[in-house]
């Protein structure tokens, strides 16, 4: 016991007896801290320090990560006793997911836990792009107000709403939609015979059929640009597009281009192609309510998410079944 007592106390040695995990991005406050009690942490080493890593690497078990972590095929080769990635977020579009099942290495995320959020973000959009409700706040504070009223606006209620996905948080958008007497259809895969809902085999023919077109379906390489040039012609010159899942899912050069020409009526996007980097011409664009990520960016549910990604590592290391697997992994 002596002994015990005595490695315990030495701060170079203490580390032995706690698994050893990688931060691949920069981790939310409510997140790390658990992690850093836990185990034993390194902090972005493969962008900071790659002697450090190359040290560390064999110890390392495990990778935290971040919704918008990229964690490539090269990344995971480099980590021989890697056995868990646990991202914080629900989108892993960024984890090589093929190269770590190939490794036996599992991935897991924090689905479910953000699904009000998001839905309620997407609303607030949809509202605030018909409403000009950003608009309207800059009208009152420039004094524009005392000069003449504001063009009018468009109504939301009774407008058809198109879901491009329809997952747990399409469905939450939907049942949200529904309170506004909005007429809703969906295009996914497949069809889902459980549900109620108008189904479109693709997102082209969708838009033709829609007022309000929401995008809420997973990022990767399988959706990339699935919104392009004429899926916007298609919504049309009273239609507004909406964007809460990828960036990667638009392209935002015909968005562009489609908002500058009056294609469509204008856009709510909290997602974009090259975060944090937006590109001017977007920003210019006074029809278009622009958002810096916020999805599920609550204390309650980030908290939540965080309490979600340590404890599918904190499963992993006592050999129980994990709590969230993605998909690929279940």
């Amino acid at each position: 016991m002596t002994i015990d007592r005595g490695l315990r106390s030495n701060p170079k040695e203490s580390h032995l007896d706690k698994p050893e995990v990688l931060a691949v991005s920069k981790l939310s406050p409510l997140f790390k801290p658990q992690l850093e009690a836990a185990y034993m942490l390194h902090d972005r080493l493969h962008e900071t320090d790659p002697a450090a890593l190359a040290d560390a690497a064999p110890r390392i078990r495990a990778i935290a990560a971040s919704g918008e972590s990229k964690v490539p095929a090269a990344l995971i080769e480099r980590l021989p006793a890697l056995q868990i990635i646990s991202v914080m977020g629900v989108g892993y579009d960024g984890i090589d997911v093929a190269a770590a099942k190939e490794r036996g290495v599992m991935v897991t995320h924090t689905p479910n836990v953000l699904n009000d959020d998001v839905a309620d973000l997407a609303i607030g959009l949809m509202l605030s792009a018909a409403r000009q409700l950003p608009a309207a706040d800059r009208y009152v504070r420039s004094g524009d107000w005392q000069r003449g009223a504001m063009p009018l606006a468009r109504k939301m209620s009774g407008a058809r709403l198109g879901l491009v996905g329809i997952g747990r948080i399409g469905q939450a958008i939907a049942q949200r939609a529904a309170a506004f007497g909005m007429p809703i259809a969906y295009t996914a895969r497949t069809p889902r015979a459980e549900l109620s809902y108008r189904y479109f085999p693709d997102a082209r023919s969708l838009a033709a059929e829609s007022d309000f077109l929401v995008i809420i379906t997973p990022g990767g390489a399988g959706t990339r640009k699935m919104i392009d040039a004429a899926v916007l012609q298609a919504l049309g010159p009273k239609g507004i597009l909406v964007n809460v899942a990828r960036g990667s899912v638009v392209d935002e050069a015909a968005l562009i281009d489609a908002l500058e020409n009056g294609t469509i009526a204008g856009a709510g996007l909290d997602v974009f192609e090259n975060e944090p980097n937006v590109p001017e011409r977007l920003k210019a664009l006074p029809h278009v309510v622009l958002a810096p990520h916020i999805g599920s960016a609550t204390g309650q549910t980030r908290q939540a998410m965080a309490d979600l990604a340590f404890g599918n590592l904190r499963a992993h290391f006592a050999g129980t079944a994990l709590l969230t697997p993605v998909p690929e992994c279940q």
